[in-house]
């Protein structure tokens, strides 16, 4: 038997052990693959890593706070992983070497084509919260033909390093970052396509960040918070006539990438995003 698990510190809140297992149970797979989660603190994960492939694992999955760990202390690194600073694969080959993927740029644009028909080109994109998730989501959006980058996040200095990022990544995008909350709301307004990428709205009595005036008919909001079908924001920005969509797109999308690295096979889709639905919205 195969195994694949999720890490991290804490692990109980994941629900990568659900989508694919509902995939490998789906295609037939489960008797010679299982996918379960082990706690790793940050400081043994390098340790917990290179003794994997001797018991059994054929990959990983990574998540908070080890996919900045792996992208420090692992060597091979694929392109993606390189440029967004995180690693949420790992692939164990069969010389036993490691390499680090990072499969979220890719979940994000998925996701996106799945939502809304379209990803990011030409667009004029507002990015809400500059942290781990809004600075992936900001420079697969730059270095995938947006237009412009608008930066918002409480952290003035973690806004600044971002968008010398994304110069430096993609010289051709314009970005800004406008610090008063009404440019700020006049930017996202103006905007074709607004991503949440912030922790608010993990709670369900978290206000929306934006008030509905940010917003117009026809524009895209993407909320990458899954808890929920509908965050705050996401009803704001519907009620002012938004197409809108939930982050459990681009979490089923990222762990299909990782599932085609490990096995080689195409998921079951259907039967990941159904577990995941039925673990999230029950």
């Amino acid at each position: 038997m195969k195994k694949l698990a999720v890490l991290g510190h804490p692990i109980g809140h994941t629900l990568s052990p659900v989508m694919h297992s509902a995939s490998l149970a789906a295609l037939g797979l489960d008797q010679e693959y299982e996918y379960g989660s082990l706690d790793v603190p940050p400081q043994q994960l390098l340790t917990r890593l290179a003794l994997l492939p001797s018991e059994g694992y054929a990959g990983v999955n990574l998540t908070i706070p080890l996919k900045e760990v792996a992208y420090r202390g692992l060597k091979n690194l694929a392109a993606g992983a390189r440029i967004l600073g995180a690693v949420n694969t790992v692939e164990f080959t069969a010389g036993g070497g490691m390499v680090g993927h990072n499969t979220d740029g890719c979940g994000f644009l998925e996701a996106l084509n799945e939502a809304f028909g379209k990803t990011v080109e030409h667009d004029r994109v507002f990015i809400l919260g500059c942290g781990g998730a809004g600075r992936a989501v900001a420079l697969t959006a730059a270095l995938h033909g947006a237009e412009s980058l608008t930066l918002a996040d409480l952290d003035a200095a973690r806004v600044t390093a971002l968008a010398l990022e994304i110069k430096k990544h993609a010289p051709l995008v314009d970005v800004s970052h406008p610090a008063g909350k009404e440019e700020q709301i006049a930017a996202a307004k103006n905007s074709d396509l607004i991503i949440q990428a912030s922790p608010v709205g993990m709670h369900k009595d978290d206000p929306a960040l934006l008030p509905p005036d940010a917003f117009c008919a026809g524009q895209r909001v993407f909320d990458l918070i899954y808890m929920y079908p509908e965050t705050a924001l996401l009803s704001a920005a519907k009620k002012s006539g938004a197409l809108i969509a939930n982050g459990l797109g681009m979490l089923l999308h990222q762990g299909a990438q990782s599932f085609r690295i490990w096995t080689g096979i195409e998921p079951d889709i259907n039967a990941m995003r159904t577990a995941l639905e039925k673990a999230v919205y029950r």
